[in-house]
């Protein structure tokens, strides 16, 4: 941290976002501009370097993400050669799509992109050395799916309990914060006890 970074104040914002249309999360890119969005504002220019896309690439997605409400301008300035630069910032550090308004055809996305965090957890409790019973996850293939279904309903609610409220930790803690307290809660229930996943 530089001595200007130690004197900036801490800024307190808003902590979730529920993302009514979770289609817009789909994409990567999109993702990815909200996470980057999350550090600093930027600029459509800044963001295509950051993203290795073209500006215009970059511009559609900002007004894909500006038209839900999901980034808006936090400032306005005069570059050198005289070009209006508009910087974004999120509304949200977090956003969650809401498990509930998620049609069939796209639930099997958002699954998958669970069980990916899920198996980084279990990678990440068994580097710890906790006996983690991955073989009960295993022997039925859909388990890990199950567990997954559970983590994007329970996000969804622990997501709304977080809502309105405002924080000045990052996006990334803030993830793990509401992803930790998500599974430990799905992981107190009986099937899942059984799991003894070290939780």
């Amino acid at each position: 941290m530089t001595e200007a970074q130690k004197d900036e104040p801490t800024l307190l914002r808003r902590a979730v976002k529920i993302v009514d249309e979770p289609k817009i999360l789909m994409d990567p890119v999109r993702r990815e501009i909200l996470r980057l969005l999350t550090i600093r504002p930027l600029t459509a220019t800044q963001l295509a370097e950051k993203l290795g896309l073209t500006k215009s690439t970059v511009s559609h997605h900002i007004q894909v993400l500006k038209g839900a409400g999901l980034i808006r301008i936090k400032q306005t300035r005069v570059e050198s050669h005289g070009i209006l630069e508009k910087y974004y910032e999120p509304t949200a550090l977090l956003f969650i799509e809401d498990y509930h308004k998620i049609p069939k055809g796209m639930r099997n996305h958002f699954l998958t992109v669970h069980m990916e965090r899920l198996r980084g957890v279990l990678i990440a409790l068994y580097l710890m050395g906790r006996k983690v019973r991955v073989p009960r996850l295993t022997r039925k293939p859909d388990l890990l799916r199950e567990l997954a279904g559970e983590v994007l309903e329970c996000m969804t609610e622990l997501g709304a309990k977080y809502e309105n409220e405002l924080t000045d930790m990052d996006g990334e803690s803030l993830l793990v914060k509401i992803y930790g307290e998500a599974l430990k809660s799905i992981m107190s229930r009986g099937a899942w006890r059984s799991l003894n996943l070290g939780l």
